[in-house]
Protein backbone atom coordinates (compact mmCIF):
# COMPACT_ATOMS: atom_id res chain seq x y z
CA UNK A 1 0.00 0.00 0.00
CA UNK A 2 1.56 3.18 -0.68
CA UNK A 3 2.11 5.33 2.43
CA UNK A 4 0.08 8.20 1.26
CA UNK A 5 -3.24 5.85 1.24
CA UNK A 6 -2.40 5.07 4.76
CA UNK A 7 -4.56 6.96 7.31
CA UNK A 8 -1.03 7.93 9.44
CA UNK A 9 0.28 9.27 6.44
CA UNK A 10 -1.12 12.97 6.98
CA UNK A 11 -1.34 13.43 10.63
CA UNK A 12 1.13 15.59 11.97
CA UNK A 13 2.36 13.38 14.78
CA UNK A 14 3.49 10.59 12.90
CA UNK A 15 5.09 12.59 10.42
CA UNK A 16 8.46 12.51 11.51
CA UNK A 17 8.65 8.93 11.19
CA UNK A 18 10.12 6.72 8.12
CA UNK A 19 8.14 4.92 5.67
CA UNK A 20 8.76 1.99 7.48
CA UNK A 21 7.87 3.27 10.44
CA UNK A 22 4.67 4.88 9.25
CA UNK A 23 4.16 1.43 7.96
CA UNK A 24 4.55 -0.27 10.94
CA UNK A 25 2.50 2.06 13.00
CA UNK A 26 -0.60 1.50 10.59
CA UNK A 27 -0.84 -2.30 11.74
CA UNK A 28 -1.91 -0.45 15.05
CA UNK A 29 -4.66 2.01 13.30
CA UNK A 30 -7.94 1.20 12.45
CA UNK A 31 -9.53 3.96 10.07
CA UNK A 32 -12.85 5.04 11.04
CA UNK A 33 -15.59 7.32 8.69
CA UNK A 34 -17.87 9.16 10.06
CA UNK A 35 -20.53 10.61 7.75
CA UNK A 36 -21.75 14.49 8.46
CA UNK A 37 -24.32 14.86 11.68
CA UNK A 38 -23.01 11.88 13.23
CA UNK A 39 -22.36 11.52 16.73
CA UNK A 40 -18.82 9.90 17.34
CA UNK A 41 -18.91 9.56 21.09
CA UNK A 42 -21.69 10.71 23.61
CA UNK A 43 -21.12 11.38 27.60
CA UNK A 44 -21.05 8.62 29.68
CA UNK A 45 -19.89 6.34 27.06
CA UNK A 46 -16.72 4.00 27.43
CA UNK A 47 -14.16 4.65 25.11
CA UNK A 48 -10.71 3.23 25.71
CA UNK A 49 -9.59 4.68 22.19
CA UNK A 50 -7.38 7.65 20.80
CA UNK A 51 -8.63 9.18 17.97
CA UNK A 52 -6.28 10.95 16.21
CA UNK A 53 -8.17 13.48 13.00
CA UNK A 54 -6.41 12.81 9.36
CA UNK A 55 -9.56 14.35 7.67
CA UNK A 56 -12.19 16.29 8.29
CA UNK A 57 -13.79 18.70 11.41
CA UNK A 58 -15.77 17.82 14.98
CA UNK A 59 -17.38 19.60 17.09
CA UNK A 60 -16.82 19.17 20.90
CA UNK A 61 -19.50 20.37 23.32
CA UNK A 62 -21.45 19.59 26.72
CA UNK A 63 -24.72 20.60 28.32
CA UNK A 64 -24.31 23.62 30.01
CA UNK A 65 -26.14 23.81 33.45
CA UNK A 66 -29.48 25.41 32.05
CA UNK A 67 -29.66 22.76 29.80
CA UNK A 68 -27.87 24.98 26.35
CA UNK A 69 -25.49 23.50 24.42
CA UNK A 70 -22.08 25.06 25.26
CA UNK A 71 -19.20 24.55 22.57
CA UNK A 72 -15.97 23.56 23.83
CA UNK A 73 -13.97 23.41 20.67
CA UNK A 74 -13.85 22.15 17.38
CA UNK A 75 -11.36 19.88 16.43
CA UNK A 76 -9.43 19.53 12.62
CA UNK A 77 -6.70 17.83 10.73
CA UNK A 78 -4.23 16.38 13.53
CA UNK A 79 -5.87 17.00 16.71
CA UNK A 80 -6.66 14.22 19.05
CA UNK A 81 -10.03 13.33 20.64
CA UNK A 82 -10.45 11.65 23.65
CA UNK A 83 -7.08 11.49 25.61
CA UNK A 84 -8.23 12.48 28.29
CA UNK A 85 -11.11 9.89 28.69
CA UNK A 86 -7.86 7.33 27.28
CA UNK A 87 -5.15 7.99 30.18
CA UNK A 88 -7.72 8.70 33.00
CA UNK A 89 -10.33 5.83 32.58
CA UNK A 90 -12.60 8.03 33.50
CA UNK A 91 -15.98 8.13 31.09
CA UNK A 92 -16.27 11.21 29.12
CA UNK A 93 -18.77 13.96 29.44
CA UNK A 94 -18.39 15.88 26.43
CA UNK A 95 -20.58 14.85 23.00
CA UNK A 96 -18.53 14.77 19.61
CA UNK A 97 -20.06 15.22 16.84
CA UNK A 98 -18.86 15.37 13.16
CA UNK A 99 -19.70 18.93 11.34
CA UNK A 100 -18.52 17.47 8.26
CA UNK A 101 -17.45 13.88 6.34
CA UNK A 102 -14.44 12.75 8.53
CA UNK A 103 -11.70 10.47 8.95
CA UNK A 104 -10.06 9.68 12.23
CA UNK A 105 -7.07 7.27 12.85
CA UNK A 106 -8.36 4.81 15.91
CA UNK A 107 -6.02 3.36 18.30
CA UNK A 108 -7.04 1.05 21.27
CA UNK A 109 -5.39 1.59 24.60
CA UNK A 110 -3.02 -1.51 24.24
CA UNK A 111 -2.20 -1.12 20.93
CA UNK A 112 -1.48 3.17 21.58
CA UNK A 113 1.12 1.99 24.68
CA UNK A 114 3.04 -0.93 22.41
CA UNK A 115 3.30 1.95 19.94
CA UNK A 116 4.49 5.00 22.52
CA UNK A 117 7.14 2.38 23.48
CA UNK A 118 8.30 2.02 20.45
CA UNK A 119 8.24 5.21 19.54
CA UNK A 120 8.85 7.75 21.66
CA UNK A 121 8.84 10.53 19.36
CA UNK A 122 5.21 9.50 19.17
CA UNK A 123 4.52 10.56 22.44
CA UNK A 124 6.36 13.79 22.31
CA UNK A 125 4.28 15.32 19.29
CA UNK A 126 1.01 14.36 20.95
CA UNK A 127 2.73 16.28 23.95
CA UNK A 128 3.21 19.26 21.56
CA UNK A 129 -0.30 18.96 20.57
CA UNK A 130 -1.79 18.88 23.64
CA UNK A 131 0.33 21.39 24.77
CA UNK A 132 -0.63 23.99 21.76
CA UNK A 133 -4.01 23.13 22.34
CA UNK A 134 -3.52 24.65 25.73
CA UNK A 135 -2.02 27.39 25.01
CA UNK A 136 -4.69 28.47 22.74
CA UNK A 137 -7.07 27.99 25.55
CA UNK A 138 -4.96 30.35 27.77
CA UNK A 139 -5.18 32.81 25.44
CA UNK A 140 -8.78 32.67 24.76
CA UNK A 141 -9.76 32.55 28.52
CA UNK A 142 -7.49 35.43 29.04
CA UNK A 143 -9.22 37.37 26.36
CA UNK A 144 -12.81 36.13 27.79
CA UNK A 145 -12.34 37.34 30.98
CA UNK A 146 -11.75 40.73 29.76
CA UNK A 147 -14.89 42.86 28.51
CA UNK A 148 -13.37 43.31 25.52
CA UNK A 149 -15.60 41.28 22.65
CA UNK A 150 -12.92 42.05 20.11
CA UNK A 151 -10.27 40.42 21.98
CA UNK A 152 -12.19 37.10 22.33
CA UNK A 153 -12.85 37.40 18.56
CA UNK A 154 -9.57 38.52 17.60
CA UNK A 155 -8.20 35.13 19.93
CA UNK A 156 -10.61 33.37 18.05
CA UNK A 157 -9.29 33.81 14.93
CA UNK A 158 -5.80 33.32 15.96
CA UNK A 159 -6.23 29.98 17.30
CA UNK A 160 -8.65 28.77 13.92
CA UNK A 161 -6.52 26.20 11.64
CA UNK A 162 -5.84 27.78 8.51
CA UNK A 163 -3.85 28.15 5.18
CA UNK A 164 -2.30 30.15 2.78
CA UNK A 165 -4.43 31.57 0.23
CA UNK A 166 -2.97 34.01 -2.14
CA UNK A 167 0.45 34.82 -0.02
CA UNK A 168 -1.43 35.65 3.11
CA UNK A 169 -3.02 33.76 6.19
CA UNK A 170 -6.67 32.53 5.67
CA UNK A 171 -8.92 30.88 8.17
CA UNK A 172 -12.63 29.43 7.75
CA UNK A 173 -15.30 29.65 10.61
CA UNK A 174 -16.03 26.31 11.52
CA UNK A 175 -19.45 27.08 12.94
CA UNK A 176 -22.41 29.27 12.35
CA UNK A 177 -22.17 32.58 13.53
CA UNK A 178 -25.20 32.17 16.24
CA UNK A 179 -22.49 28.76 17.54
CA UNK A 180 -19.48 31.36 17.82
CA UNK A 181 -20.92 33.80 19.28
CA UNK A 182 -22.33 31.49 21.82
CA UNK A 183 -18.96 30.17 22.74
CA UNK A 184 -17.48 33.51 22.78
CA UNK A 185 -20.31 34.84 24.81
CA UNK A 186 -21.62 37.49 22.74
CA UNK A 187 -24.34 37.84 20.06
CA UNK A 188 -24.57 36.85 16.50
CA UNK A 189 -25.24 40.44 15.65
CA UNK A 190 -22.36 41.68 18.30
CA UNK A 191 -20.30 39.22 16.41
CA UNK A 192 -20.80 40.32 13.13
CA UNK A 193 -20.55 44.33 13.73
CA UNK A 194 -16.84 43.47 15.25
CA UNK A 195 -16.18 41.88 12.60
CA UNK A 196 -16.92 44.45 10.25
CA UNK A 197 -14.91 46.77 12.76
CA UNK A 198 -11.52 44.74 12.30
CA UNK A 199 -12.40 44.53 8.42
CA UNK A 200 -12.82 48.00 8.08
CA UNK A 201 -9.53 48.70 10.58
CA UNK A 202 -8.07 46.10 7.60
CA UNK A 203 -6.74 43.84 10.11
CA UNK A 204 -9.04 41.15 8.42
CA UNK A 205 -11.08 40.82 5.29
CA UNK A 206 -14.09 39.17 5.29
CA UNK A 207 -15.52 36.57 2.13
CA UNK A 208 -18.19 35.50 2.28
CA UNK A 209 -19.88 33.89 5.48
CA UNK A 210 -17.24 31.45 6.38
CA UNK A 211 -14.02 32.75 5.03
CA UNK A 212 -11.71 35.33 6.95
CA UNK A 213 -8.12 36.51 5.49
CA UNK A 214 -5.46 37.97 8.41
CA UNK A 215 -3.84 41.58 6.65
CA UNK A 216 -2.25 41.88 9.71
CA UNK A 217 -1.55 39.00 12.27
CA UNK A 218 0.31 41.28 14.11
CA UNK A 219 -2.98 44.07 14.75
CA UNK A 220 -4.41 41.23 15.28
CA UNK A 221 -2.27 39.88 18.05
CA UNK A 222 -2.67 43.23 19.67
CA UNK A 223 -6.97 43.38 19.65
CA UNK A 224 -6.51 40.03 21.10
CA UNK A 225 -4.52 41.00 24.02
CA UNK A 226 -6.36 42.20 26.81
CA UNK A 227 -5.20 45.74 28.08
Amino acid sequence: MPVDDLCVSRVPIFQGLTREEQLRVAEFVRPVHVAKGETVYSPGQSVSRLLVMHSGQLKVSHAAANGQEQILRTVTDGDVVGERAFLTGHLPNDLVVALEDSRMCVFDHTDLSALLRDYPDVGLRMLRTLSDRLASAERLLAAITSSDVSARIAAYLLDLPGGIRDGVPTVWLPLAKYEIASYLGTTPETLSRRLAALAASGVIELHGRREVTILDIDGLERVATPR
